[in-house]
């Protein structure tokens, strides 16, 4: 998740970036689909408007007969009969479980019938393949459409539902909470109402933490059944290591202190028994990969600085970046307990661009790494961070001819390239620069492309991406991309639009066409990497697609295609339609499936330094592309680590300086000329002018 820290005039925000998945927000366990609540519902949409030559042929073969009616003997269709939802919100409860809950919710004005809306609950325990109706385990009652419902961290068995009720009307709000996935539920009678979503602690979902309607911070230890209220004035909070939980808030009697820079930062290690403040005068805060981050404005009318601690908020150092003024923003695009990559927006209004930074492993000192970033006027980037291959990220840049640019760097931001074309796909005929340029958030959230690029951990080196081929991006039609090797090569392998997700740890990719206009009755699916694609008719009665929804982490060989069609009075209806693939499968790979794949390598290094990344090579066992079999549920990736010895390319430029892009050196930034840079560390000055 990217946050970003919006300073418009004198307001200064603080936004949380969300991983946007079909029509709603999801995150790894939660997912929403939304429909139109009046007739087939696609009358709301613009209607597909792609157009263009073709500039690769995707590859599809036939499903036999056999396999075609042995996938319809596993397909599993549930009709939600006289749902009138307008929305279905899904949350995966535990690992493994098979546990879906449903949350389908109708929203209605105050005054209607229903008294705001109305909302039932649905429960699978089959992965989807059939649905029971659970409402009654909540008195029927109308729980809240944008936090409504919340599972526990890891493989707990908690649930929370929370119930929405009129502020003026009850004391207090109720939330329902369940310990067995939803089997059953039990009320509780807040004394408070949750202003937001109630967080669960991310390792012990005992630890439940809320805020309510009057700012009031309120802590439970015995998973909502007894709360306490032990802070007022409060904004935001988020858990820190262990128990340490921090929270900013507004000194008693201060208007708008988050607007003025007054906010107090404080934080509790035993469940608000006693606090400390850790810093005043912020804007806002961020904790990330074991670094907390502060907004500040250390004079009045100054630009806003970052100071950041690595040590939960004992001491904090002024973060080594370019000042915000008040039209521009920092936001931490990613990050971890090594580096952080930062984006400082560049001075003027709506320029629409900055530069990337990233930090040393205390989050101090940063280094130039890309100029002219994209970062849209909504606040959306397109910075990636390819999760099935180590140091991979890419991101878009706005050239000065108004352009937009695909760029990936394979070593954490040090350098950074155009993507290659791929292999089988044909360059326009007015293109000079012929390159693959992705579409990233920008695009999904103007609604060019319906789903972000997807990869996994799990699945190593697999990368699934909306884009096209030329001189820059270009939104006439995007098409399907596939990288089998971190984005090193590409491959065009799905015309025009899809939804995708990543079955079997990347032994199976399924993908649904996406259409405004019309509805879908088939499926594709691929057993080599995109390679080439079968298609499977699910259903002789086509459905308007909402979404596609599999258990998070890639271990499962089911899909749930969610959608709509028209029923007997031309109402939209809602229908789920699960494939079990296990059946289609059946052979468990063996070792004679697998093959030993170097990563980052080139072939043509010296082989002691060949695949070397920041310090180590990986070697990683992973499915060979024409072995068509299972990897299972148990299947974990293995990978042999080996060190390697330091080259220049293993270091990062000095603070100050910058890595020139055709000579590799690093040079002196244009700022820092005829001056010599100290900064305080730990109480010590020390002079950071050296070599670059």
């Amino acid at each position: 998740m990217n946050w970003t820290l919006l300073v418009l005039g004198s307001v200064c925000l603080l936004v949380l970036g969300q991983d946007a998945f079909a029509h709603g927000k999801r995150n790894a366990r939660t997912v929403t689909f939304s429909r139109a609540a009046r007739g087939h519902g696609h009358s709301r949409h613009r209607r597909d408007t792609w157009t263009g030559p073709a500039r690769f042929t995707a590859c599809k073969s036939p499903l036999s007969p056999r396999d075609q009616a042995l996938l319809l003997s596993h397909t599993h269709e549930t009709v939600f009969q006289g749902d009138e939802g307008s929305s279905f919100t899904l949350t995966w409860v535990g690992d493994g479980t098979g546990v879906i809950l449903v949350l389908s919710t109708l929203s209605a004005p105050s005054d209607s019938f229903y008294e705001g809306g109305s909302s039932r609950l649905y429960r699978s325990e089959d992965y989807g393949k059939s649905f029971h109706d659970v409402s009654n385990a909540i008195k029927n009652t109308f729980i809240k459409k944008d936090f409504g419902i919340s599972a526990g961290p890891g493989n707990s068995q908690q649930v929370i539902l929370t119930a929405n009720l009129p502020f003026t009307e009850t004391p207090g709000g109720v939330i329902f909470t369940s310990m067995d996935a939803g089997v059953t539920f039990r009320s509780v009678h807040l004394p408070f109402h949750p202003a937001q979503a109630i967080q669960f602690h991310y390792q012990e979902p005992k630890y439940l933490v809320a805020i309510s309607n009057d700012d009031g911070l309120w802590l439970s230890e015995d998973f909502g059944n007894s709360w306490s209220k032990v802070h007022e004035g409060v904004h935001t909070f988020t858990w820190g290591s262990g128990i340490t939980l921090f929270f900013s808030s507004s000194p008693k009697g201060t208007v708008e202190a988050a607007r003025r820079g007054k906010l107090i930062l404080r934080r509790t290690q035993d469940f608000g028994k006693t606090f400390t403040t850790i810093a005043k005068n912020i804007f806002s805060f961020r904790y990330i990969g074991g670094f907390l981050f502060t907004s500040v404005m250390e004079k009045l009318a100054s630009p806003r600085v970052i100071y950041v601690s690595s040590d939960q908020g004992d001491r904090f150092q002024k973060a080594q970046l370019p000042s915000a003024t008040t039209e521009q923003f920092y936001s931490i695009l990613d990050g971890d307990e090594d580096m952080i990559f930062m984006h400082v927006d560049n001075p003027g209004e709506d320029t629409h661009f900055g530069t990337i930074y990233t930090s040393d492993d205390r989050g101090i000192l940063y280094s130039k790494s890309l100029e002219r970033h994209l970062f849209s006027s909504e606040g959306k980037s397109d910075f990636t961070n390819v999760t099935s291959l180590r140091g991979v990220y890419f991101t878009n840049r706005l050239e000065e001819d108004g352009r937009i640019r695909s760029v990936i760097s394979f070593d954490r931001g040090r350098r950074w390239s155009f993507l290659k074309k791929p292999e089988n796909v044909n360059c326009p005929d007015s293109s000079k620069k012929c390159n693959l340029h992705i579409h990233g958030e920008h695009s999904h959230f103007i609604e060019i492309t319906p789903m972000l690029p997807l990869s996994e951990p799990t699945a190593i080196g697999l990368v699934i991406a909306h884009g096209s081929v030329g001189d820059s991006i270009s939104a006439v039609r995007p098409d399907v991309y596939v990288s089998g090797d971190g984005g090193y090569t590409w491959w065009g392998t799905l015309r025009g639009p899809h939804h995708y997700t990543i079955l079997d740890s990347g032994g199976l990719i399924v993908a649904v066409e996406a259409h405004r206009d019309r509805q879908i009755s088939s499926i594709k699916f691929s057993t080599d990497e995109g390679q080439c694609w079968k298609i499977f008719n699910f259903t002789s009665h086509p459905i308007f697609l909402a979404g596609l929804a599999s258990e998070p982490g890639t271990k499962s060989m089911n899909i749930s295609i969610f959608g709509y069609r028209p029923d007997d009075d031309d109402q939209p209806m809602w229908v789920a339609v699960t494939i079990d693939f296990e059946h289609l499968l059946t052979r468990e790979c063996d070792e004679q499936d697998y093959v030993q794949w170097l990563a980052h390598s080139d072939y043509d290094s010296d082989p002691e330094t060949d695949g070397c990344l920041l310090g180590y090579k990986e070697t990683f066992r992973r499915l060979k592309k024409l072995s068509a079999c299972r990897n299972g549920r148990g299947y974990v990736v293995s990978r042999q680590q080996q060190t390697c010895p330091c080259t220049r390319n293993d270091y990062m430029c000095e603070y100050g300086f910058y890595l020139h892009e055709n000579t590799s050196e690093c040079l002196l930034q244009p700022d820092f000329l005829n001056r010599t840079q100290y900064i305080s560390l730990n109480g010590e000055l020390d002079d950071l002018q050296n070599t670059g």
